[in-house]
């Protein structure tokens, strides 16, 4: 809420990236209110939790929406951060606002028909077969057809747009150090971009891995699931704590961490006390 705000308040912050940022805390947001409802279920009404029941559909879905739609943000921000720095230093092409609102259109529709095909009638309500242990009433192949290609496109993409940009700074910083121009700039975006790329990975890692993990379980898993409890639903319980503390890592990544963005902050915050202060700022 801090990061949508702030953006929302700064007008000279609504840049092509800023919108994804905003973007990207919204789906957090998402990802932590539908995390918090399943919550209030598992409080309310073990039971429906961990045999499964129509009471879940809406629930799984909305969450299964709000995970897509966070990791094709962050997709979305490692591509947008390769084509400001690889293409615009080839061509004439630059990032407008347009693209950003493009992209965010794309993510939440993808994100919505992928999320809520359960809804549209891919569940195992009526039939036992197939059935999910872990996350009934979802259907096990559904599971293993989202779970699959997103995890993939969650690390290839990153990886490759970060390297990327890695390897054009240092080309770019060789090449002035050649001509014996300074390349204090180069190096130190070299060395944000390096540590940038790898709190993500491990970010990334540490969220989704024992979510997959544990798809993968359930793919080939044939047991009872009375045979299960209680470690496999703390498993499952410890996968989600996982993915909502993954909400409260993206904004300190990708937003906190910039200056600019800290600076806003704290003319926001001083604005009460000393307007003119904080316009200066």
């Amino acid at each position: 809420c801090t990061v949508i705000f702030t953006r929302l308040a700064t007008k000279d912050l609504h840049k092509p990236i800023s919108i994804l940022f905003c973007n990207l805390a919204f789906s957090d947001l998402f990802t932590s209110f539908s995390g918090f409802w399943i919550s209030m279920l598992f409080i309310t009404n073990p039971d429906i939790t961990i045999f499964g029941s129509k009471d879940m559909l809406a629930p799984y879905a909305l969450y299964t929406v709000s995970i897509l739609s966070t990791i094709y943000n962050l997709v979305s921000i490692g591509i947008e951060r390769y084509l400001a720095v690889a293409v615009s230093m080839r061509t004439r092409f630059r990032v407008a606002r347009k693209h950003s609102i493009a992209a965010v259109l794309i993510n939440w529709v993808l994100a919505f028909f992928l999320g809520c095909l359960p809804l549209m009638g891919w569940n195992c309500l009526s039939m036992e077969e197939n059935l999910s242990v872990l996350y009934s009433p979802f259907c096990v192949n559904y599971l293993i057809f989202i779970a699959i290609p997103n995890v993939v496109v969650a690390f290839i993409i990153p990886l490759f747009t970060y390297l990327r940009i890695i390897i054009i700074l240092r080309k770019r910083k060789l090449r002035m150090k050649a001509c014996g121009q300074a390349t204090g700039t180069y190096k130190s975006a070299e060395i944000q971009v390096a540590r940038t790329s790898i709190f993500i990975w491990l970010l990334a890692l540490i969220s989704y891995a024992p979510f997959f993990a544990g798809v993968i379980f359930d793919a080939t898993n044939h047991q009872c699931p009375i045979d299960l409890y209680p470690g496999v639903y703390i498993f499952r319980n410890c996968t989600a704590m996982l993915i909502t503390m993954n909400c409260l890592g993206n904004p300190i990544i990708y937003t906190l961490k910039a200056k600019t963005l800290g600076a806003k902050l704290k003319a926001l915050k001083c604005l009460s006390t000393n307007r003119v202060r904080a316009c200066t700022i």
